[in-house]
């Protein structure tokens, strides 16, 4: 077992132990799996999403042998190319079909770099992004999140001109909710025994949730809106219609279902169309999916790209990624909140994220535990988020520590990476986006490639 882990990889928590471990693991990545969906629109269901990321978690978990624990979820890196899926879609259900062909394009990509990878092997992966490259990259995953975690402390409030939030009353009370989380969190991360310090996001959502329902009831009482943090609609939305059997349990609105109604209004350009918005983004989610799994590999203190090897997490990903779209419309990928929960936590059992893939699927038709989910206020979950991004930035930092940084070739290549990808230097050509991440990561690497090799001759 790794020093700084409590559980390893293949250890078993007692059941119940078990079970709250998996709901944290489910909290940490529940906000960014059901966004996915809400920012794409067209009807597209949340709990769907929550079923598919299931799907794909466990399809990943078989092809990698159950040795890595990281959660799929709904990737925001295919938000252009979902977006792009229904807008050359002649009709809605089209539209659906045009998710699920995209997703077959993009896990495909993975399948033949995982061939390669399989063939070749991965020491040019480490030659073309050695320490130089993957830290800071990793370190960015993080720091490109840090404007939406905040962003959810202050529940959007309004800014000035200067970017600063102005503090009116309901921004206050977002904040104080907010630094509550935060704070419980961290006390029961540091100085928590034995199942305190395992649980801490579970014991600070809980103690962010009820200081926003004593606001919230306050208000109510009082007529003050500023102070009603918590939105109950998602409750009254399971009794709107009567109490009946939806009001607990609920089939989820599966994509599938509606691209199959599509397939009448099929058309051959309508494929190439969705090709190009899917297949470049799949090469660079690819990178993406690298920097994850070596940051992983530096927590667990073992190369997940060796052991179970990068063409089965590739292998993994790509299916995964496909039943996951299959059944909730979204492509999967690997989450750096899970990561960031396996870091904070030290729980790097697999049967943890196993049970957490299990439990997203039921979940996901029980109406009144959706409707929890959905109710937990975004500066609550912006209290956690701090935490979460700030362990993957840190992460990548602490891989920086190896690199010789008095070496002129190690020092531009970190800069390039830090600069261009902090000042969101992203790209789109046509209806593909590279992201910031994506472009820092390819200027890491070029100038990596040309600093060694023009010291060499």
């Amino acid at each position: 077992m790794a020093k700084n882990l409590v559980y390893d990889i293949h250890d078993k928590p007692r059941f119940p132990k078990l079970i709250v471990f998996a709901i944290q693991q489910l909290l940490a990545i529940m906000a960014a799996t059901i966004a996915v969906p809400a920012i794409v629109g067209n009807g597209m269901s949340a709990s769907a999403a929550l079923f598919g990321a299931g799907v794909g978690t466990l399809v990943y978990q078989l092809f990698t042998k159950f040795r890595s624990p990281v959660f799929l979820g709904s990737s925001f890196a295919f938000i252009g190319s979902m977006t792009a899926a229904f807008a050359g879609a002649v009709s809605m259900s089209l539209g659906y079909l045009g998710l699920l062909l995209g997703a077959i394009f993009a896990g495909l990509v993975y399948v033949v770099i995982a061939l390669v990878v399989k063939f070749v092997g991965v020491a040019w992966i480490n030659k073309l992004m050695p320490a130089a490259v993957i830290g800071p990259t990793v370190a960015l995953i993080g720091l490109s999140l840090a404007g939406a975690a905040i962003n959810d402390v202050f529940s959007y409030g309004p800014q000035n001109s200067n970017g600063a939030f102005i503090m009116t009353g309901n921004i206050w009370v977002s904040f104080i909710c907010a630094i509550v989380t935060f704070v419980v969190v961290t006390l029961c991360s540091t100085y928590g025994k034995k199942m305190t310090k395992l649980i801490p996001f579970i014991i600070g959502i809980l103690a962010g949730y009820a200081v926003s329902l004593v606001f919230t009831v306050i208000g109510y009482a009082a007529g003050i809106d500023a102070l009603k943090v918590v939105d109950f609609a998602h409750f009254e939305a399971l009794v709107s219609d009567g109490v009946s059997l939806k009001t607990f349990i609920a089939l989820p609105e599966f994509s599938f279902v509606e691209a199959f109604k599509g397939v009448k209004d099929f058309e051959w350009s309508y494929v190439a169309t969705v090709a190009v918005a899917y297949i470049p983004v799949a090469f660079v989610v690819f990178a993406e999916h690298i920097a994850d799994h070596k940051n992983l590999s530096s927590i667990i203190e073992k190369d997940l790209l060796e052991d179970p090897g990068l063409h089965n997490t590739l292998l993994g990903d790509g299916v995964g990624s496909i039943a996951g779209a299959f059944f909730g419309g979204c492509p999967n990928t690997t989450y750096g909140e899970s990561v960031g929960c396996v870091a904070i936590t030290r729980n790097a059992s697999v049967a943890t994220i196993t049970t957490t893939a299990i439990m997203a699927i039921l979940i996901s038709f029980i109406s009144p535990f959706v409707a929890f989910l959905d109710s937990i206020p975004g500066c609550v979950m912006g209290g956690v988020c701090i935490t979460l991004y700030g362990f993957i930035a840190v992460s990548g930092l602490k891989m920086i520590q190896k690199v010789d940084l008095e070496d002129h070739a190690n020092l531009f290549t970190v800069s390039v990476i830090l600069i261009s990808g902090i000042g969101g230097m992203a790209i789109a050509i046509g209806k593909v986006t590279i992201t910031a991440i994506a472009c820092a990561l390819i200027l890491g690497i070029i100038v990596n490639i040309i600093l060694h090799r023009t010291k060499k001759s």
